[in-house]
């Protein structure tokens, strides 16, 4: 074999995996971060664990992926240990879809064959499918959809020129005795599960070693023996990944990466059991030293990964007890589940999962931001320190949750999106700066109501019935734009403006009441002056409200570049029967709800 062989074999291995990517990622993105998404829905049923992570890893193409992605749920305290292992398991049956489309590859030996046959060798069906592959990609203009079944289809192009060029540059090797007894030294099973591990723990993809590993099958000189112990390394060799993005993590992030391990481990010390135990009773088995082919390699690494599932699922409490007496509890606290440990680095590789992530602190920031603000109004009241000091630790949490969204939202911004992906990543920047804003306009308020208490001013009791009004209003907002975010639900969305209207009414209504009682001596200056900018606080929190309203139903419109202006212009001129409805329902809960003025400040 000379040096341009090899050339040519890094150059067919480079386009291999490159096909490996391109198919990957047009299957991720076509799924929309669905498939990952799934993995936070699972229930305590760990068959459907299985079939979850069979079903996930079958769409995104990798187990590694799969199992970094269960490691990062864990570790924000989404999945529980024992749902992960059902998950892990299917993530290894998954993974054998790539090997099973390769074996495509065994009809171009054949002899005389129909038609049908005829399309479906690589030799064949790979050209039609990359011709058709880059016309839809060079057609599909604004069509995300049919560009990235284009990209798929070059994926699945790539994929096999990558495995044709491997072939060819190994065909030397066929007749090589120095190659051959590379081979038969690795019929020795522990030296083959050694260099089936270390290979993929290499290249951190057990689907792309298991292709390499079909490539070399080409030559004839893999035999049955050789090749069974370096399928079973493989699965192994593939934990390398899963055991590396652990480092760091909450201790059960580091025992699902460890079940990983485990399950392998113990499959292969089941199978090499079983197969050499029973080859020694029966005098061996006549195909052993028979060259395999793709298929077999293929049949082989499905049926270890689906036999060790059903013989290990029965046993996966055991599994996971088995990881938590390797990483034993010290004196390490597990992280929080619901904090901002949710935006973990592992999902930046599943940009729906991390959007959906960043959803949920985002959320968060949305309920202590309504928590401030009730605590806020509540101190004109009654003034208490203990709560200013409670609300500062929360505008603290809502701060800290602000920049770590901003640098996460920009890291996920850098990797493949869809269009829809690129969009509520848009959406969600916006959203962070309305909610902290309202947030800091709270504290605000809290402030008003410290600088009241030191001046040892009080607000009548009118005038605290006036504020308590407009402000359960605001509360109101509030409330509603969180609970229209969180789900997505464009009805309570619609509601807002006309809710922010009757504020804006009250607001006026409020400040001709001060403006009357300033002249007629009933109110000082000083607490004036408060009373006026809690007012234009509250007002402004309630703008950041429709603000939030007009947002979600932008992009429900497609991403359009709605503003609110244009979108009160709209309902207003069509003269919608709803809004007028909850007009009038809001003006009779909250505006006629105002005490009668009287009293002073």
């Amino acid at each position: 074999m000379s040096i341009f062989n090899i050339i040519s074999l890094g150059g067919g291995l480079a386009l291999f995996l490159f096909g490996m990517h391109l198919l990957a990622t047009g299957m991720e993105k076509v799924s929309n971060g669905k498939a990952e998404k799934a993995l936070e829905r699972l229930t305590g049923n760990v068959f459907f664990s299985v079939l979850l992570g069979a079903g996930v890893t079958a769409v995104v193409q990798s187990s590694s992926l799969t199992t970094v992605l269960v490691v990062g749920m864990v570790n924000a305290g989404i999945l529980k240990l024992q749902n992960a292992v059902g998950v892990i398991m299917g993530a290894n049956i998954g993974t054998t879809v790539t090997g099973q489309i390769l074996r495509l590859g065994d009809l171009e030996s054949s002899g005389n064959a129909n038609a049908v046959l005829q399309l479906l060798k690589p030799s064949t069906l790979v050209p039609i499918v990359s011709i058709a592959g880059i016309i839809l990609v060079l057609l599909a203009g604004k069509k995300e959809m049919q560009k990235l079944a284009g990209e798929i289809c070059l994926g699945f192009g790539v994929l096999f020129q990558g495995m044709f060029v491997m072939e060819a540059a190994m065909e030397p090797l066929q007749h090589s005795e120095a190659f051959r007894s590379i081979f038969v030294s690795l019929q020795n099973p522990f030296l083959g599960v050694l260099a089936g591990a270390v290979v993929t723990g290499v290249i951190q993809s057990s689907s792309a070693s298991i292709g390499i590993l079909q490539a070399l099958s080409s030559t004839g000189a893999i035999t049955f023996s050789a090749a069974f112990p370096i399928i079973m390394g493989q699965n192994i060799g593939t934990c390398v990944t899963s055991l590396l993005s652990s480092i760091g993590a909450s201790k059960n992030a580091r025992r699902a990466a460890m079940v990983h391990l485990y399950f392998n481990l113990i499959g292969t010390v089941l199978f090499m059991a079983a197969a050499y135990g029973i080859g020694a009773l029966i005098g061996g088995f006549p195909f052993w030293d028979q060259p395999i082919d793709r298929g077999g390699i293929a049949d082989f690494h499905t049926i270890f990964n689906v036999v060790s599932t059903i013989v290990m699922l029965p046993f996966y409490k055991q599994l996971a007890r088995l990881a938590e007496l390797t990483i034993r509890d010290r004196a390490e606290t597990a992280a929080p589940a619901g904090s901002e440990n949710l935006l973990d680095e592992r999902f930046l590789s599943a940009p729906g999962l991390a959007i959906e992530q960043s959803s949920a602190v985002l959320l968060e920031m949305a309920d202590m931001a309504l928590a401030n603000f009730r605590a806020a109004y509540a101190l004109f009241r009654e003034y208490d320190p203990q709560v200013v000091q409670e609300i500062l630790r929360r505008e603290e949490g809502i701060d800290s949750r602000e920049d770590r969204l901003g640098s996460y939202l920009a890291r996920v911004s850098e990797g493949p999106l869809t269009e829809p992906e690129q969009k509520d990543l848009g959406m969600l920047g916006r959203l962070v700066v309305e909610f902290e804003r309202i947030a800091d306009y709270a504290v605000n308020l809290a402030e008003s109501a410290q600088a009241l208490h030191e001046q040892k001013a009080r607000f009548s009791r009118t005038a605290l019935a006036e504020l308590e009004t407009i402000c359960a209003a605001v509360s109101d907002a509030i409330a509603k734009a969180s609970a229209a975010f969180r789900g997505r639900d464009l009805g309570i969305a619609a509601s807002i403006e006309p809710l922010e209207e009757t504020v804006d009414l009250m607001q006026n209504e409020l400040k001709l009441r001060h403006i009357r009682r300033i002249k007629d001596g009933q109110c000082t200056i000083d607490a004036g002056l408060i009373f006026l900018e809690i007012l234009t606080q509250i007002e402004r929190v309630s703008d950041h409200c429709s603000n939030i309203a007009v947002l979600l139903i932008a992009r429900s419109r497609s991403g359009s570049t709605l503003n609110r202006h244009e979108y009160i212009k709209e309902v207003h001129r069509g003269g919608d029967a709803a809004y007028q409805g909850l007009m009038r329902q809001y003006l009779e809960t909250y505006y006629n709800a105002l005490p009668a003025e009287e009293g002073a400040i």
